[in-house]
């Protein structure tokens, strides 16, 4: 697929993610609210306290692998950004950590999301927060102007991580800190088993391998590189949806099984640059 085919297949995703939200129902990794979804990767990661301080229908609107918010340490006074920021969750909850001298950004693509992140704003009372419209690969932030970028399972559907990522460095303050959540993958997998995956869950599509990543950190010019795996997946996660694939779930079971996993990935943008 083209880059442009690629983003069109998201933006029509995650808009009718948003949409179903609003009609009362919940987001789903899946193409349709009746795949089975891909709860082993969204489900369970933000507690009650987390869910208290927020509309339901950002919570409901979550398609994340992970909780930046809850892993990436925020100051009070500070200026986040967050990358594919979807229904607002982790904007919401980043903006109530960096008090009202701070500010916190949600930027999407998305059209659908921004209007229900508009509205769940308008719902928490949130003054501190602003979402913008625009791609991760073409951050429309100045040069230095963010202290903190966060991101929930969005950069592994870009198909130009390597934008992305110098995007995320050059927005950065000097000292900046990159603490994201994303799928990634250990190791090598044959390209059938990958391509049986992607019938499982969008949220696995073009996730990078774990030396790939740091290494395109690297080259975006990051430093202090840090992988940490937050829930390592295997075979049974998928059995259900990959069952209903007509494919062979015990033959590729040992291709899967630990290979998978959702990781907080670090970095630190050197404060001489």
């Amino acid at each position: 697929m083209s880059t442009t085919d690629i983003k069109e297949v998201v933006k029509e995703k995650y808009g009718q993610a948003a949409l179903r939200v609003k009609a009362g129902g919940s987001s789903c990794c899946g193409a349709t609210a009746s795949s089975g979804c891909c709860d082993p990767i969204t489900s369970n990661l933000y507690d009650a306290t987390q869910a208290g301080q927020i509309p339901e229908e950002a919570m409901l609107a979550s398609l994340g692998c992970g909780n930046p918010t809850a892993l990436a340490k925020l100051h009070q006074g500070e200026i986040v950004l967050d990358l594919g920021s979807g229904g607002g969750i982790d904007v919401l909850l980043s903006a109530k950590r960096v008090g009202p001298t701070g500010k916190a950004y949600g930027l999407d693509m998305t059209d659908e999301m921004l209007a229900l992140a508009n509205e769940n704003k308008r719902k928490a009372g949130i003054e501190n927060v602003e979402f913008l419209e625009g791609e991760i690969e073409n951050i429309p932030l100045p040069d230095n102007s963010v202290d903190v970028i966060i991101s929930n399972c969005v950069i592994n559907l870009s198909s130009d991580k390597d934008a992305v990522l110098r995007e995320a460095f050059r927005v950065l303050k000097p000292g900046g800190r990159f603490a994201v959540s994303d799928v990634v993958t250990r190791g090598e997998m044959l390209p059938e088993v990958r391509n049986s995956l992607l019938l499982w869950v969008g949220c696995v599509a073009g996730s990078l391998e774990e030396n790939d990543y740091r290494a395109k950190l690297a080259a975006a010019g990051f430093e202090q590189i840090d992988l940490e795996p937050t829930r390592v997946y295997n075979v049974d996660d998928a059995r259900e949806f990959l069952t209903g694939q007509n494919l062979d779930v015990d033959a590729i079971a040992p291709q899967v099984d630990g290979k998978i996993m959702s990781a907080f990935v670090r970095a630190v943008k050197p404060r001489g640059n």
